[in-house]
């Protein structure tokens, strides 16, 4: 889980890896004889049995520094990666942020030009609210109609949502599988784990191969490991939190 790729030292959310730590880090990935993929290529190879060595990227918020510093590191290396955008705040800025500093968001052709690159676009939400306390009409907006939005700019529905904050409950989940996607990332979701809420580890500037690797063998212990039962493609699943 990346966020922006920049130099910059203020940081406060330890959301920042300068270009060289993201060479760095996908050195040692690479290294390892793994390969980096999105999520929808991750999720694919899984439900065909296929996934061994392969560890899914992903760049929250859209930042627009994705382009010009993220993207050439990624294609040097042969990686692809999902990115996270807000179709509600194109060309905008880290508003959600009380801290700041405020970063540039990608705009519409920012969005068109990763995709013509080869990276899945999935959506962040509208605006980046939480779903867990968003009222109804609000919750449908932030998945449904940001789903519509990225279809009509993109050319492709995405297939991936990523709940801001990392905040997911039953009622979140649900209106995110009602909106037509088909996966979607979260950080820890603990007894949600599933299609709908991928546990995913944080990457920042400070992850050296040392943590990197202490990251990977601690990523079992703190997380669920996704059920082998259950896969994106799977049909007839019952709503989380419906009886059954």
């Amino acid at each position: 889980m990346y966020h922006s790729v920049s130099s910059g030292t203020e940081d406060p959310y330890r959301i920042t890896v300068p270009r060289e730590r993201l060479e760095e880090q996908l050195r040692w990935l690479l290294g390892r004889g793994l390969s980096c993929v999105g999520v929808g290529e991750l999720m694919a190879a899984r439900a065909a049995g296929r996934d061994r060595g392969l560890v899914g990227l992903t760049f929250d918020d859209g930042y627009a520094d994705f382009v010009d510093e993220a993207l050439p590191v990624l294609l040097r290396h042969g990686c692809t990666a999902t990115v996270f955008v807000l179709p509600g705040r194109l060309g905008g800025v880290n508003s959600w942020d009380p801290l700041g500093p405020r970063r540039p968001l990608l705009s519409a052709d920012g969005i068109r030009a990763a995709a013509s690159a080869g990276m899945e676009i999935g959506s962040h939400g509208l605006l980046h609210t939480d779903l867990t306390t968003a009222p109804d009409t609000r919750l449908k907006q932030e998945t449904a109609h940001s789903r519509a939005l990225l279809t009509e700019l993109a050319g492709t529905a995405p297939r991936c949502f990523c709940y801001p904050y990392g905040a997911v409950d039953a009622r979140a989940i649900n209106a995110v599988r009602d909106a037509g996607y088909r996966y979607a990332c979260a950080i820890s979701p603990g007894p949600l784990t599933g299609p709908f809420a991928l546990p995913r580890v944080h990457i920042d500037a400070s992850d050296t191969p040392f943590r990197m690797r202490l990251k990977q063998l601690l990523h079992p212990l703190r997380r669920r490991p996704l059920p082998e039962s259950q896969s994106p493609d799977a049909t007839g699943r019952p709503r989380i939190g419906d009886r059954q």
